[in-house]
Protein backbone atom coordinates (compact mmCIF):
# COMPACT_ATOMS: atom_id res chain seq x y z
CA UNK A 1 0.00 0.00 0.00
CA UNK A 2 1.28 3.58 -0.82
CA UNK A 3 2.04 6.14 2.01
CA UNK A 4 -0.83 8.32 0.20
CA UNK A 5 -3.93 5.35 0.09
CA UNK A 6 -3.55 5.07 4.31
CA UNK A 7 -7.37 5.02 5.17
CA UNK A 8 -7.73 6.40 8.85
CA UNK A 9 -11.24 4.52 11.13
CA UNK A 10 -11.79 7.60 13.36
CA UNK A 11 -12.39 10.65 11.64
CA UNK A 12 -8.95 13.39 11.69
CA UNK A 13 -9.32 16.10 14.71
CA UNK A 14 -10.49 19.54 13.24
CA UNK A 15 -8.51 21.09 16.08
CA UNK A 16 -7.20 23.58 13.52
CA UNK A 17 -10.91 24.94 12.19
CA UNK A 18 -12.21 25.39 15.48
CA UNK A 19 -12.72 29.10 16.28
CA UNK A 20 -10.07 31.35 18.42
CA UNK A 21 -11.85 31.63 21.95
CA UNK A 22 -11.59 34.85 23.40
CA UNK A 23 -12.47 37.47 26.32
CA UNK A 24 -15.70 39.20 25.67
CA UNK A 25 -14.72 41.92 28.23
CA UNK A 26 -11.86 42.56 26.53
CA UNK A 27 -13.22 42.86 23.07
CA UNK A 28 -16.14 45.18 24.44
CA UNK A 29 -14.12 47.07 26.67
CA UNK A 30 -16.18 46.26 29.61
CA UNK A 31 -14.26 47.17 33.14
CA UNK A 32 -16.85 46.54 35.88
CA UNK A 33 -19.05 43.12 35.88
CA UNK A 34 -22.34 44.43 37.89
CA UNK A 35 -23.81 42.05 40.23
CA UNK A 36 -27.17 43.35 40.20
CA UNK A 37 -27.81 42.38 36.88
CA UNK A 38 -28.77 38.36 37.03
CA UNK A 39 -29.90 38.32 33.14
CA UNK A 40 -25.74 38.51 31.91
CA UNK A 41 -24.58 36.82 34.62
CA UNK A 42 -26.87 33.43 34.10
CA UNK A 43 -24.76 33.95 30.94
CA UNK A 44 -21.91 31.77 32.56
CA UNK A 45 -24.08 29.44 34.50
CA UNK A 46 -25.06 25.80 33.49
CA UNK A 47 -28.16 24.46 33.96
CA UNK A 48 -27.62 23.47 37.64
CA UNK A 49 -26.04 27.28 38.63
CA UNK A 50 -22.87 26.21 38.58
CA UNK A 51 -20.35 28.52 37.13
CA UNK A 52 -18.64 27.16 34.21
CA UNK A 53 -15.05 27.75 33.64
CA UNK A 54 -12.64 29.48 31.73
CA UNK A 55 -12.14 26.67 28.96
CA UNK A 56 -15.80 26.95 27.57
CA UNK A 57 -16.64 30.74 28.15
CA UNK A 58 -13.10 31.81 26.87
CA UNK A 59 -13.06 34.24 29.47
CA UNK A 60 -9.70 35.90 30.92
CA UNK A 61 -8.28 34.97 34.09
CA UNK A 62 -9.29 38.39 35.48
CA UNK A 63 -12.65 38.36 34.40
CA UNK A 64 -13.03 35.05 35.03
CA UNK A 65 -12.73 35.97 39.11
CA UNK A 66 -14.82 39.13 38.45
CA UNK A 67 -17.38 37.07 37.48
CA UNK A 68 -17.11 34.49 40.30
CA UNK A 69 -17.14 37.49 42.68
CA UNK A 70 -20.47 39.07 41.31
CA UNK A 71 -22.22 35.25 40.90
CA UNK A 72 -21.46 34.96 44.43
CA UNK A 73 -22.46 38.27 45.81
CA UNK A 74 -25.73 37.75 43.40
CA UNK A 75 -26.55 34.35 45.17
CA UNK A 76 -25.74 35.80 48.22
CA UNK A 77 -28.32 38.50 47.73
CA UNK A 78 -30.93 35.68 46.45
CA UNK A 79 -30.69 37.55 42.76
CA UNK A 80 -29.23 34.21 41.80
CA UNK A 81 -30.26 30.93 42.93
CA UNK A 82 -27.29 28.52 44.37
CA UNK A 83 -28.97 25.25 43.36
CA UNK A 84 -31.56 24.57 40.69
CA UNK A 85 -32.98 22.00 38.77
CA UNK A 86 -33.56 23.89 34.98
CA UNK A 87 -32.14 27.43 35.22
CA UNK A 88 -32.39 28.09 31.63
Amino acid sequence: MAQSEIRYLTPQSHADNKKKKYCRFKRSGIKYIDYKDPEFLKKFLNEQGKILPRRITGTSLKFQRRVAQAVKRARHLALLPYVTDLMK
